[in-house]
């Protein structure tokens, strides 16, 4: 099965315009540079807007994503109390914990991750912290699965699922030459090109 799999991720890699190479190859460069400009633009630790960003992620274009985290830390960074009141792009769970992360009066990596809690956002955070990790979201899911399913449909990837999914973007990515995290990005870019998703 696992052959299978790393050849489906490869064949929607082989799919990839220049386009979906040159944005995917940056995608968390450019999304960790995007968090520094916010850190710096409101006085918050880098590691907390990335935190956030990854917090208010599912569901939620990146476009949006982007708006959400900083409205929402720059309510916080005014009036902690006024934040509450930020309409964001996701559900209110992920909003809760974006705010969790911005009350930590000395957040560490460790401690961002753990606020976070579930793996897909954790593996969001890391990536765009420059850690060596993959994002298994439903796209990936997808492409490992070469089937097309709407997000709420993707089955619930427990933690063996999710190991051997991520084991295989890392196989893929070594036959392809390129990091992990590039391989996913690069294939998430073009599955959506693909398949006219925005989310």
């Amino acid at each position: 099965m696992s052959t299978k799999n790393v050849n489906n991720i490869k064949a929607v890699f082989q799919l990839a315009t220049v386009q979906d190479q040159l944005i995917g190859s940056a995608w968390y460069a450019d999304a960790r540079q995007a968090a520094l400009i916010i850190s710096e633009a409101y006085d918050v630790p880098a590691t907390t807007v990335i935190g956030v960003i990854a917090a208010l992620s599912p569901r939620n274009r990146w476009e949006r994503n982007l708006i959400d985290a900083e409205n929402l830390i720059e309510a916080y960074v005014r009036d902690p109390a006024s934040a509450h009141h930020v309409k964001v792009c996701t559900f209110g769970k992920n909003k809760a914990k974006a705010l969790l992360l911005l009350a930590d009066q000395a957040p560490t990596l460790d401690s961002v991750l753990a606020t976070l809690s579930g793996p897909k956002l954790r593996e969001f955070a890391s990536c765009i912290y420059g850690l060596e990790d993959v994002c298994i979201d439903g796209h990936a899911y997808c492409i490992w699965n070469a089937g097309r399913t709407s997000l709420a449909d993707v089955p619930s990837i427990g933690v063996r699922l999710r190991r051997e999914i991520k084991t295989d973007y890392i196989k893929a990515a070594k036959k392809l030459n390129v990091s992990p995290a590039v391989c996913q990005a690069i294939t998430w870019n073009a599955w959506r090109r693909i398949h006219g998703v925005s989310a």
